[in-house]
């Protein structure tokens, strides 16, 4: 019985919360402004946050780092001939063709001086195998004037083209690099450019110069050592198991992810989730502001009404009730428009978001030239929850006043 007495009332609330939403319309639409906006911003903030991870990510992994590395220890500290390695014996390369590995390749990678007819640069010097390196590394396919290297007995150079820029050299012309060889003497020798590289980056441009690995081995006197070993998995999941089983199958080398081997990528990462969060405690807090300010006035306004309504026999938790319910009609219209507004902003942002204007302040913090913003199922849940949370807590305070007004007050107080 007590249950078939309860759902009249409750019909009862919602319907007349349903009329004072409906009959307040500017108030309401003030509420549901202040909640559409403030969800999207929540939700477009998160997904520029996380398309600039995604591009930090895609950044470190895609260059030359892939999602882990070999070294011989102590390259990390001093990347030179001096901290080369065998190539990868039976055991490993077993593991490194497995169905785990979606690419890797071996490499020559160390400092170099790379000197045209009028000017000098410091580079790092990548000697590459073009065909390990497809799926790997940015290099594949980032040629983008002359021809790509195409062996590891390649006898052309390929650089950057704001290298080249700085270096006022070009296709066809000579280049000479210089490092240091394994005896420790001056290694050098002429190549010819044959290709220019394309990056998201300025500074990827200007600080890599690739050869083929066995021309590069040659010029150094490494015979056939590497430098290092990078490895791009199938499954980003799996780094943490792929790490410990390399390490167990080549105990005597460096194995590390790409978080170790680029620190302020990973601390980019870090920061920006951290933004995430504040920029929501920002919101919430803006937001409770005027959810409150605004219930409490709705409230007053009808203070002779709800002190009616009470001397008809309305309980004080069926006054409660209605103002909650109010408060949750206009959260759920508000979170609806929010989630619209966000959808169609990042429909029309799906080619990315040009921040090139920015130039080299972009570049320090990681930024390439275009952001693609993204939304992860995470985000939208933890912001919807959000402001869910905080506009039913908004409306507790001006439910309770509304509920504690003893009938004759607010009668005569009307």
């Amino acid at each position: 019985m007590r249950r078939t007495r309860a759902l009249p009332r409750l019909g009862l609330v919602f319907r007349l919360a349903r009329r004072n939403v409906v009959r307040n319309r500017r108030r309401t639409l003030v509420i549901l402004a202040a909640i559409s906006v403030g969800l999207w911003a929540m939700l477009f903030y998160a997904a520029f946050s996380r398309g600039w991870e995604n591009d930090v990510v895609d950044h470190a992994i895609g260059t030359l780092t892939g999602h882990l590395q070999l070294h011989a220890p102590g390259y990390l500290d001093d990347p030179s001939v001096d901290h080369s390695m065998a190539p990868p014996d039976a055991a490993l390369r077993r593991l490194l063709d497995g169905p785990r590995v979606a690419a890797w390749a071996g490499r020559v990678r160390v400092p170099a001086v790379v000197q045209s007819e009028r000017e000098t640069a410091g580079v790092t010097l990548v000697g590459i195998d073009p065909e390990a390196e497809r799926g790997l590394s940015f290099i594949d396919g980032a040629v983008g004037e002359g021809r790509a290297l195409t062996s590891v007995d390649e006898r052309g150079i390929v650089l950057g083209r704001a290298l080249a820029e700085r270096l006022d050299t070009g296709l066809g012309k000579r280049v000479v690099l210089m490092s240091q060889a394994a005896d420790h003497s001056v290694a050098d020798r002429g190549f010819t450019v044959i290709g220019l590289f394309a990056a998201d980056r300025e500074a990827t441009e200007m600080s890599f110069a690739f050869v083929g690995r066995r021309r590069a081995a040659e010029m150094l006197g490494l015979g056939g050592r590497l430098s290092e070993i990078a490895v791009r998995l199938g499954d980003r999941s799996r780094l943490a198991p792929m790490v410990a089983a390399l390490r167990r199958a080549a105990p005597e080398l460096d194995v590390e992810p790409w978080t170790a081997l680029e620190p302020l990528s990973q601390a980019i990462l870090s920061l920006a989730e951290s933004w995430i969060w504040i920029f929501y405690l920002v919101m919430y807090v803006a937001m409770a502001f005027g959810l409150v300010n605004t219930l409490l006035m709705a409230v007053l306004e009808r203070t002779r009404e709800l002190g009616l309504l009470q001397a008809l026999g309305m309980r004080p938790r069926l006054i409660l009730g209605q103002v909650i319910a109010e408060a949750a009609l206009v959260l759920a219209v508000g979170i609806a428009v929010g989630g619209a507004l966000t959808a169609a902003t990042l429909a029309l942002l799906s080619g990315g978001i040009d921040v090139s204007g920015l130039a080299q302040g972009a570049e320090l913090w990681g930024m390439s030239k275009v952001i693609r913003p993204a939304l992860t199922l995470a985000d939208v849940v933890s912001a919807v929850a959000l402001v869910t949370v905080l506009g039913l807590a908004a409306s507790l305070y001006p439910a309770f006043r509304a509920a504690r007004r003893v009938p004759v007050e607010a009668i005569t107080r009307g």
